[in-house]
Order: C-alpha cells, then structure tokens, then sequence
C-alpha cells in the first residue's frame, strides 16, 4: 500500500532553489517520487513576484509506507526542513488522467461519502506555447477555488518551466464536486468548468492528471494555522 503526502513550509531561499532543481531521488528510501515545487499566490498577477516564491516550498510525493516518511522527515537535509512545517498525509483514492512520474495508481482505490473530507492535488507539464492561454483560462479558476467557501486550503505551485500543480483541502466531497460542475452557490460558479471546456478544445498540456485523496493525519501548522483539515 503507498502513501502520499503533501508538505508546505518555509525554507531558505538556497534550499528551495535547490530542492527545485534537484528534487529527492527515488534513490531516497522507500520513496517512489518527489515533485519540488515554488508556492505560487492563487490569483496574483501574472507578472509578479508571488508567482514564483523559492522561500515558500510544496513538496508532493509518493511513499512506499509510512516509515519512509519518518525516516525522511527525520534525517533528510530537506526532510527535516519540511519537517518544520505542515504536512498532510494521504490516502489515494481516484485519479482522472495519468502522469509518467506516478505510474500504477487505479482509476480507483476506494470509496467514499458525500459529506467527508477531500484533498485534491493536480499535477500538469505544460505545453510552453500554450501558457498564455492557459494564465488566462486559469486565473479565474484560481480565484473560484481560493476564495471558495468549501475550502479550508488553496495552493498552487510551479517548477520552472512547465511543470505546475495546484493543492486544494476540501469540507466536504461534495462541495467539491460541485465547484468543479459548477453548482457552487458563487458568483461566477461556471469558471471550472469553462476552464475545461477550453482544455478539451486544445490541451495546454503534455500531461495532466487530477487526483483525490482521503486526508489521514495532519502534522505541524501552515502560516499559524493548524486544524487545517476538517474532521470527518
């Protein structure tokens, strides 16, 4: 059985370049795969400092068990700077498309009810050509899913040049779903879904995969907050 997790802290500014351009290596025990990546603010101008902030690292991986984990956290360079952070751990449960880092995840791992918590991760190599467009498709998918009221955390994070991912937690699955069909009760509620719509008429990206979770423990606090995941 794997484990994910997905951390947030602030590290130096040397630590985050570094960790960007040489990620943990599957060499690491016990993990599959690290994706590095620099916090962007959802919403911020695409011009901006706030789109690429290398002292304000996210780190999405993929854990054989949950010993490698501690292991990591606690003798890892990077490890014990993420451990100094917050961080939620993650139990698989569907995925829509797929991605060549993360090879052998089913479509589907478990079940789950309408009204328990959810963590959604995307994780996308874009098309360079086609980011313009897709900045402009996505900015106000940033804004829908930041300012929502069934999120309790919104994330997103790039490594240049084209690799970019997007971190939401969730109070319930099916305010959720309904953000994506756009059935929220919003201003704007169709943005998600117009986002998609222009993804199906030509893809941004090389390779895109959306992938839901069950949040299993949460550890540490994020900008002075903790309890970030709702109870189920």
């Amino acid at each position: 059985m794997t484990l994910h997790s997905f951390h947030l802290a602030v590290v130096p500014r040397g630590v985050g370049a570094r960790a960007l351009a040489r990620p943990p290596a599957a060499s690491t025990p016990g993990l599959d795969h690290a994706e590095c990546l620099s916090l962007m603010r959802l919403g911020a101008p695409i011009v901006s400092p706030d789109r690429l902030q290398l002292g304000r690292l996210a780190v999405f991986a993929q854990w054989r068990d949950e010993a490698s984990l501690e292991r990591f956290l606690a003798w890892d360079r990077l490890g014990r700077e993420l451990a100094r952070g917050w961080h939620v751990r993650l139990d698989f449960l569907r995925r829509w498309s797929t991605i060549a880092a993360l090879p052998g995840l089913p479509v589907r791992a478990g079940a789950w009810h309408q009204d328990e918590p959810v963590v959604a991760v995307t994780l996308a190599r874009m098309r360079v050509p086609e980011l313009p467009r897709f900045l402009r498709s996505g900015r106000p998918v940033e804004r829908l899913v930041r300012d929502h009221p069934g999120t309790t955390l919104a994330v997103a994070a790039l490594r240049p040049p084209r690799t970019i991912s997007t971190f939401s937690v969730w109070r319930t699955v099916r305010e959720m779903e309904e953000m994506v069909h756009g059935r929220s009760d919003v201003p704007d509620p169709s943005r998600h879904a117009a986002a998609m719509a222009e993804r199906e008429r030509r893809d941004f990206h090389h390779e895109f995969a959306t992938l839901r979770f069950r949040p299993l423990s949460e550890h540490g606090a994020w900008e002075g907050r903790s309890g970030i995941v709702p109870s189920a």
